[in-house]
């Protein structure tokens, strides 16, 4: 026990030992003033007015005492000899003997139930407090709320003159929350180091309740505010979150008197209310964080299932990853084949991503030069300690091989932040390999629809120059054989005649067959010949609109001419229709084609007919198709091809 603590308990006890020696007195001198009336000795029961105030205000110790004083008293103004500490008469031995037992049980009761009173007073103001946090914990508010209402509730509950809860922060303390009955205290948010005697530093080297008796001699950051104050002591109890010391809770007084012994036991049952909100927020702030994580997954996700572009992806996870994480920068970078990391997409906090291939707003170009080997992704440092600014780059890995990296830097990145920009790579690879598996179809289909395309050609050629040419030159050689023919050899002419035209028709009908499989006309005119021709054929009247007379790759106007062919040859055989309209342009750099007509629609393209072959010669050039027939109000074919990236 410190010397502060024995003076403040001596004081205690000289009050009342003071008092008890006044009370004493007054009740002699009622005694004396009762007793020409009455025996002496009914009146010693008197004494229990010193006896019993006595030992509810100042406890047994003091109440001893004031007993012992009481009968030495009566014993020497009362008892014969008077004036004497000398009892003469045995008999009045046991009287004083029952006074004197009696005395010390009612002093005892007394004290017992002064302390009783206390501890239920006490406990009922423990419990009240206790209640209300409980209360405000389970509302779930903000955590600075529930520090606030602890440290108070502490504050009020310990008598203390200074409360105050502080979180470990390094190799010190931020206070959180203060409750103070002194005019100075140190403002929330405060960081101190613990650098000299404080609770603070006892409970965390200890893990336990922690108390500081004295300040007096101490030196360091809380000591200096402790002088300043006029502390004299502390105690205090560790806030455990999830296992781990999280912060302290201590409360602080003027007083010379220390704090009692369970004061301990009473600041632990609301630390560990503490610890329940830290939890609840930090679980709160944790699935909020997952919710926001991933609803900005299913973004991504969703971009990526639609087959959106990887320029619009990569420019949607740079954002999404920028907001979620609070990154400075976010970057997507392609390696080239010689490992030289190119910039692809990047966002910048409070900025517009940059598109592919651009330098963003010069973070990018910073954060690229931090990458020296593609092969090993690794956490990097940047910039000086203490702004700590740090950036992590993860691979991009596309069917076995690094393809790309995605680059995050900031001041304050989660420690888990690896595992977090996983998933978001997984988004990034996956839509780099749908495009290049699209782009590798697309390639295909061009590559497979341009051979058939040239071998129609080739048979078409090969048709008009050999074939046709033989037909043609037979057709002339009978033609000439039948004007020699004299007059008469009527039958030999007959014959040649009929041979004659039945090669004509042959060559007809071969002709026929040879613009089926390539039109000649197509290749020497250009398209709007060509779809005039097709007009001009068609079995119905076709309002025909060509508002362009350019020429465009082969791809595209061979795509083109089939649309309109195909087109007008199911609506001269399904449609019912009376009139059909073919409108060709081209804007900003795709031919937009639509035929439409006044039919009995219903067409439907999944059934097998020829509009499936012509989608897949569209989309096979990066075009589209768009097919409208509903039924009874005819049908409207549009498609659009571009003619830039057509070849």
């Amino acid at each position: 026990m410190t010397f502060d603590r024995w003076r403040a308990l001596a004081a205690h006890w000289v009050s009342g030992l003071v008092v008890a020696a006044l009370l004493t007195a007054v009740v002699s001198t009622a005694i004396a003033l009762l007793e020409p009336r009455l025996p002496a000795l009914s009146l010693l029961v008197l004494y229990m007015l010193v006896v019993l105030p006595v030992a509810i205000t100042w406890g047994i110790h003091v109440a001893v005492f004031a007993v012992l004083l009481s009968v030495v008293v009566f014993s020497y103004l009362f008892l014969a000899p008077v004036h004497s500490f000398w009892i003469a008469e045995e008999r009045d031995l046991v009287p004083m003997g029952v006074f004197l037992v009696t005395a010390l049980v009612v002093a005892e009761l007394a004290a017992r139930m002064r302390r009783a009173v206390v501890e239920s007073a006490r406990l009922s103001r423990e419990q009240s407090a206790l209640r209300r946090v409980a209360t405000l914990v389970a509302r779930s508010p903000e955590p600075v709320t529930v520090f606030e209402a602890v440290t108070r509730e502490v504050g009020l509950l310990c008598d203390a003159d200074l409360a105050r809860m502080e979180r470990y922060d390094e190799d010190g303390v931020v206070g959180v929350a203060v409750w103070s009955r002194v005019p100075a205290v140190l403002a929330v948010g405060t960081w101190i180091e613990l650098d000299g005697p404080s609770i603070a530093r006892a409970v965390l080297r200890t893990g336990a309740p922690a108390r500081v008796d004295t300040f007096e001699r101490a030196t360091g950051r809380i000591a200096d505010e402790a002088h300043e104050l006029g502390i004299r002591s502390s105690v205090g109890c560790p806030i455990v979150v999830g296992g781990h010391i999280w912060g302290v809770i201590a409360a602080s007084t003027r007083g010379d008197q220390a704090f009692p012994p369970e004061t301990e036991a009473q600041i632990t049952r609301f630390t560990e209310l503490v610890a329940t909100a830290v939890a609840n927020a930090e679980s709160s702030v944790e699935i909020n964080r997952l919710a926001r994580e991933q609803a900005a997954l299913r973004r991504v996700a969703t971009l990526v299932a639609a087959g959106a572009q990887p320029d619009d992806v990569f420019t949607s996870v740079t954002n999404e990853v920028t907001a979620l994480l609070g990154a400075d920068t976010t970057i997507i970078v392609r390696f080239a084949p010689d490992g030289t990391p190119s910039h692809l997409a990047g966002d910048r906090a409070g900025r517009a991503g940059s598109d592919a291939g651009g330098s963003g707003d010069g973070a990018a170009p910073g954060l690229l030069g931090l990458l020296r080997d593609p092969q090993i992704l690794t956490t990097v440092t940047a910039g000086s300690s203490a702004s700590a600014d740090s950036a992590i780059f993860c691979p991009i890995t596309v069917e076995g091989r690094v393809w790309g990296a995605f680059g995050v830097r900031g001041e304050e990145l989660p420690i888990d932040i690896e595992k977090r920009l996983l998933d978001f790579t997984e988004l990034i690879a996956t839509a780099v390999a749908n495009a290049e598996s699209h782009g590798q179809l697309i390639a295909s289909r061009a590559r497979v629809v341009a051979a058939a395309d040239e071998t129609r050609r080739r048979i078409e050629r090969d048709l008009h120059d050999g074939a046709q040419q033989r037909l043609v030159s037979l057709a002339l050689e009978l033609r000439l054989a039948e004007t020699t023919v004299t007059d008469g050899q009527q039958e030999i002419r007959a014959a040649v005649q009929a041979a004659a035209t039945e090669i004509t028709e042959v060559l007809d009908d071969l002709r026929e067959i040879s613009r089926g499989i390539h039109p000649a006309i197509l290749s020497e005119g250009g398209l709007s010949p060509a779809l005039r021709t097709l007009a001009r054929r068609a079995p119905l009247p076709v309002e025909m609109r060509v508002h362009t007379e350019q020429r465009f790759p082969p791809s595209v106007e061979i795509a083109s001419y089939y649309v309109v062919s195909e087109a007008l040859t199911n609506t001269s055989k399904y449609a019912q229709a009376e009139h059909a309209e073919v409108l060709v342009e081209e804007r900003n750099g795709w031919l937009r084609l639509s035929v439409s007509d006044d039919g009995t629609g219903g067409a439907d393209p999944s059934n097998g007919s020829g509009l499936v072959g012509l989608r897949d010669r569209v989309e096979a050039l990066g075009g589209a198709i768009m097919v409208s027939s509903p039924a009874g109000k005819g049908t409207t074919i549009v498609v659009s091809l571009p003619v830039n990236q057509a070849g």
